[in-house]
C-alpha cells in the first residue's frame, strides 16, 4: 500500500504527471489511428502513388532507378536521347534504344526523394506484394481480399510523418505565439481530414510538407538571427546551408516545389540582416549542389531536365486533352500552344481562388486571410506571413500551370496539390485569430472558455471525425482496381515479358510486371511498339477504357481507336484480324477486355 501511495505521489509532485500525460496523449494518438483505419483506410486509387511505390521497390531490389510502368512519351524522350548519342541507326541494326528489352526502362517522370524513402522502407519493414489465396483476417473480409499489405504499411509510415509535421508545428507556432496557440496548431493539423486522406493516399505529399514546416522552422532561427544577432558567423551559415538543403529535397520530392527557392531567397535576403549575402549565397549554392546532379543525370537520360514531368504545362490543354501527351509515341511538339497555355494559366487560377476560403480542406484558411488585416507586434509573426503569401503566390502559380488530367481524375488527391502545403502555417495563424478573438470575450465562468475551446476545435474537426460514422470505407480501389486479378494477369507473364495496360501502374505495383501505356491507337503506335522495340504479351483494359465516354472516345476515335477494337470484338464476337493479341479468357467483358499472345492461364502463375 505504502509503495502505491509513493508512486502516486512521484506522478504528482516527482514530475511524473508529465510524463504520464505525455503518454496518455501518445495512448490516445495510436488508438485514433488504428480506430481511423479500421474505419476509412483505402488501398492505393491514385496513378502517382503506384508508380513511385513499384519505383521505390526497384529500388529496393537493386535495379536502379528503374521503371515497369513505361509511357510511350517516355520512350520517345529516351529513344531520341539515344539516338542522338549513337548517331543514326544504321539499317538492320537491333540496339534497344528505347531500354526495353531488358525490363532497365529509366524512370524520367518521377524525382528520387520519396521513392528512395520507400525503398528505405521496404528493406526495413516486412512488405508481403504477393497476395495469399486465402488472406488473413484484417488484410481479408469474409475470407475475400480486402486490404493490400504494401499499401497499408505505406500508409503507416506517412502516418507517422503527420504526427512529425503536427510536432513541428507544434514548436513553430510556440515560437511564434505562446503555448494556447501550439497546442491548438498542433492538435487541428493531427485532425485535418484531407492531410489523413494524403496520409493513405501512398503518395509523398506529407513528406513535403514536414520538409516545408522545418523550412519555415529553420527561416524563423535566420531571422531571428538577423534580428537579435547572439550566434557568429560559422554557426548562422550551417543553418542557411539547412535552408538549402530542404528546399533542395523538397524539389527533389516534387518538380514543381522548386519554385519555393524564390520566396525562401527573398526572405533571407530582406530578414537576415547584415549578414544577408552570405547567408543567401549559401542557401543559393546549397541548394544548387542538391538539385543539379539530378538535372544532369535527367538530361543524360532524356535529354530533358525534368523528363516526361517537364512537359506538364502542356497537357490537358487543346493540344494535348487529357493523357495525350503521355500516351504518344511521336508528339508533335512543336505547334503553337502559347493561347492555350495562357488560357490553362487563367482557368487555374479561377479555380484556386473559388477554393480559396477552404484552401487545405479547412475553414480555418478564412481566419487566415482575415488575419492578414491584423497588425502584430512580434516582427517574426509578420514576416513569417510575407513567407507565407509570397509562397501561396508561386506555388498557386504553378499549381495552376501544372494542372493535368491527374487532378480531374483523384478530386485533388494529387502532388499538383501544391497549396495544400501552406496548411499547417495558416492553422497557425488561424488560431493566433481565434484566442486573439476569445481574449476579447468576457466569460461569466471558466468552463464556459473551455466549451468555446472545445467547440472551436470539434468544428475543425468535423470532417474528420465524420470518417467514423458509417458507412464504413470500402478499402478496394474498384473501379477500375482490384490487386488479386491484376496480380493473376502479372502471374501469366514471364519477368522478362510486357504488357499494355490502361493502368500500367497497377500491372507494375500490383503485378509486378513490365506494362506500357496503351497507345493511342491500335495501329501506327501500337505496332511501332510491338514489332519494332519489344513484344506486347498481354493486353488489360479495364472501366478507365470499356466505361469511358462512348461519343468521344469510342466513335469520334476513329476506326484505329482502342473503342473501335472493343466495339468491334463485342459486335462480332471476334478479335479483329489484324491484331496479333486473339486470344481471351471467358468471364472478363463486359468489365474488363484481356487478350493475351497464346491461352497464357492455361499453365501455373510465374513466381
Amino acid at each position: 500500500m505504502n509503495s502505491l501511495q509513493n508512486a502516486i505521489h512521484k506522478i504528482e509532485v516527482g514530475g511524473g504527471m508529465k510524463f504520464f500525460r505525455i503518454g496518455l496523449a501518445i495512448a490516445a494518438l495510436l488508438l485514433f489511428a488504428v480506430g481511423y483505419n479500421w474505419r476509412a483506410f483505402k488501398n492505393m486509387a491514385g496513378q502517382e502513388a503506384m508508380d513511385m511505390a513499384q519505383l521505390g521497390r526497384n529500388i529496393a531490389e537493386g535495379r536502379g532507378f528503374t521503371t515497369q510502368f513505361v509511357r510511350p512519351f517516355s520512350i520517345y524522350l529516351v529513344k531520341a536521347k539515344n539516338e542522338q548519342n549513337a548517331g543514326s541507326a544504321q539499317l538492320g541494326a537491333t540496339h534497344d534504344k528505347a531500354v526495353l528489352k531488358e525490363n532497365r526502362h529509366p524512370d524520367i517522370a518521377n524525382p528520387p526523394v520519396y521513392p528512395v524513402f520507400l525503398a528505405g522502407l521496404m528493406k526495413v519493414l516486412p512488405f508481403t506484394y504477393q497476395i495469399p489465396d486465402k488472406p488473413r483476417p484484417f488484410w481479408s473480409y469474409s475470407g475475400r481480399f480486402w486490404r493490400y499489405q504494401p499499401d497499408f504499411l505505406i500508409s503507416l509510415a506517412n502516418q507517422v510523418l503527420l504526427v512529425c509535421v503536427a510536432v513541428v508545428v507544434f514548436f513553430v507556432a510556440r515560437k511564434l505565439f505562446d503555448n494556447h496557440v501550439a497546442w491548438m496548431a498542433g492538435l487541428l493539423v493531427l485532425g485535418a481530414e484531407l492531410l489523413w486522406r494524403f496520409s493513405v493516399s501512398g503518395l509523398p505529399t506529407i513528406l513535403l510538407l514536414l520538409i516545408f514546416m522545418l523550412l519555415a522552422w529553420s527561416l524563423l532561427c535566420i531571422e531571428e538571427q538577423g534580428r537579435e544577432p547572439t550566434w557568429p558567423i560559422y554557426k548562422v551559415l550551417p543553418l542557411a546551408a539547412g535552408v538549402g538543403l530542404l528546399a533542395g529535397l523538397g524539389a527533389l520530392t516534387v518538380y514543381s516545389f522548386i519554385w519555393i527557392i524564390i520566396p525562401v531567397l527573398l526572405f533571407a535576403g530582406f530578414f537576415a540582416g547584415s549578414r544577408r549575402w552570405p547567408v543567401v549565397a549559401t542557401i543559393l549554392v546549397v541548394f544548387l549542389a542538391v538539385v543539379s546532379p539530378w538535372i544532369i543525370r535527367n538530361v543524360s537520360v532524356s535529354g530533358v531536365p525534368f523528363g516526361t514531368a517537364g512537359y506538364a504545362m502542356f497537357e490537358n490543354t487543346g493540344a494535348f486533352p487529357e493523357y495525350k501527351l503521355q500516351r504518344s509515341l511521336t508528339p508533335d511538339l512543336n505547334q503553337p500552344i502559347l493561347g492555350a497555355f495562357w488560357a490553362k494559366l487563367m482557368v487555374g487560377i479561377r479555380q484556386i481562388v473559388r477554393e480559396l476560403p477552404t484552401l487545405g480542406g479547412t475553414w480555418l484558411t478564412s481566419f487566415f486571410l482575415v488575419g492578414l488585416l491584423i497588425g502584430f507586434r512580434n516582427p517574426a509573426v509578420k514576416r513569417l506571413r510575407y513567407f507565407i503569401v509570397a509562397s501561396m503566390v508561386l506555388l498557386g502559380l504553378a499549381q495552376a500551370v501544372g494542372r493535368t488530367q491527374l487532378s480531374e481524375d483523384t478530386q485533388g488527391i494529387t502532388t499538383e496539390n501544391l497549396l495544400v502545403l501552406c496548411t499547417p502555417l495558416m492553422i497557425i495563424y488561424g488560431s493566433s485569430l481565434f484566442f486573439l478573438l476569445l481574449e476579447q470575450i468576457e466569460f461569466p465562468f471558466r468552463e464556459l472558455r473551455y466549451g468555446a475551446l472545445g467547440l472551436f476545435g470539434g468544428l475543425a474537426c468535423l470532417p474528420l471525425l465524420l470518417a467514423f460514422l458509417p458507412p464504413k470505407t470500402i478499402p478496394v480501389a474498384w473501379p477500375p482496381y482490384f490487386p488479386p486479378a491484376i496480380q493473376t494477369i502479372g502471374g501469366w507473364l514471364k519477368p522478362n515479358e510486357m504488357a499494355m495496360s490502361d493502368v500500367p501502374w497497377a500491372v507494375a505495383w500490383y503485378g509486378q510486371r513490365q506494362a506500357v501505356w496503351h497507345t493511342l491507337d491500335t495501329q501506327n503506335e501500337f505496332f511501332a511498339i510491338n514489332d519494332y522495340m519489344k513484344p506486347v504479351n498481354v493486353l488489360l483494359l479495364t472501366h478507365v477504357t470499356m466505361d469511358s465516354k462512348f461519343l468521344s472516345h469510342w466513335i469520334r476515335a476513329g476506326d484505329r481507336s482502342w473503342g473501335s477494337l472493343i466495339l468491334e470484338s463485342i459486335s462480332r464476337g471476334q478479335i479483329p484480324q489484324a491484331f496479333p493479341l486473339r486470344k481471351t479468357q471467358d468471364g472478363w467483358l463486359p468489365d474488363q477486355l484481356v487478350l493475351a499472345d497464346w491461352e497464357r492461364w492455361r499453365r501455373p502463375a510465374q513466381k
